[in-house]
């Protein structure tokens, strides 16, 4: 294989990437049980998992002991590091983030006024979703192991699974430019987006659409930035692109990204 088919495959892989978790931060359908649930891969933690996409149950003080026959499952849930109240929790049996969402026997409930949350008399199981809501948006926070696949939860008999600390994030940092849809010359592109509260720093990431004709440049995915904008140092090469700008706190922990599908093109020969 040669070097350019080698970068072209790589490009291809990341685009898939991102292509998946925009697709998946979409509304995949109504919040009724056995219906799709709204799901947003870009609020997606990757957790420690086994050969099979399993988690291990946490260490941790049981809430309450399940009935012999049942499992439980326990967690908290914060933003900001703070606790998150009255949001809501969905253990589902089936679980695809891009076709048919959250199904089969689905247990629901909501954090306590700590961000606990406590799903009581579980039938002991596989299941392959468990789904923290955004507070009062459309998306769900959940767990992966690896770039595609959903976490899984065994959920035993007479046993509370504690599950990992779930950290939300919104999606509501707000990209200055390049607008949605913009078209820019290949030169000394700028991004800019506005202060987002308590956020220490930010980072963004530039995707390239190969089949446009556009370049990967992996200097400019996941570029950490302390203040609100950035001057590209090196041209795009024409074509389409897609972008993404994270916030985080202090403590390395994302607080929001802004709207999923900012995609601009950029047009036009590099200056001399």
């Amino acid at each position: 294989m040669t070097a350019n088919s080698k970068q072209t495959v790589v490009s291809l892989l990341l685009l898939l990437a991102f292509i998946l978790a925009c697709r998946g931060s979409k509304e995949l359908g109504s919040n009724t049980k056995n219906q799709p649930a709204n799901a947003n891969t870009e609020t997606k933690t990757k957790t420690e998992t086994d050969s099979d996409g399993i988690i291990s149950s946490g260490i941790g003080v049981e809430k309450e002991k399940p009935a012999p026959d049942k499992g439980n499952v326990q967690g908290k849930v914060f933003y900001n590091g703070q606790p998150a109240t009255g949001v809501e929790v969905k253990l589902c049996e089936t679980f695809n983030q891009y076709f048919g969402g959250c199904g089969g026997e689905t247990f629901t409930t909501r954090t306590d006024s700590n961000g606990e949350y406590l799903i009581k008399n579980v039938t002991p199981r596989i299941y392959e979703g468990l789904l923290v809501k955004v507070f009062n948006t459309n998306y769900y926070v959940f767990a992966t192991s690896g770039i595609v696949q959903t976490a899984k939860y065994k959920i035993q008999a007479g046993q509370s699974f504690i599950a990992p600390d779930t950290n939300l994030f919104k999606h509501d940092l707000k990209l200055v430019t390049p607008k949605a849809g913009s078209k820019t010359g290949p030169d000394n592109i700028e991004l800019k987006w506005d202060s987002y509260p308590d956020a220490a720093y930010y980072k963004f990431s530039i995707y390239a659409d190969t089949a446009s004709g556009a370049t990967a440049d992996y200097d400019f995915i996941g570029k950490r930035v302390d203040g609100l904008s950035y001057v590209l140092e090196r041209p795009l090469t024409p074509g389409s692109y897609s972008v993404k700008v994270e916030a985080y706190n202090a403590n390395d922990i994302k607080l929001s990204q802004c709207a999923d599908d900012i995609k601009f093109t950029v047009s036009g020969p590099p200056a001399k």
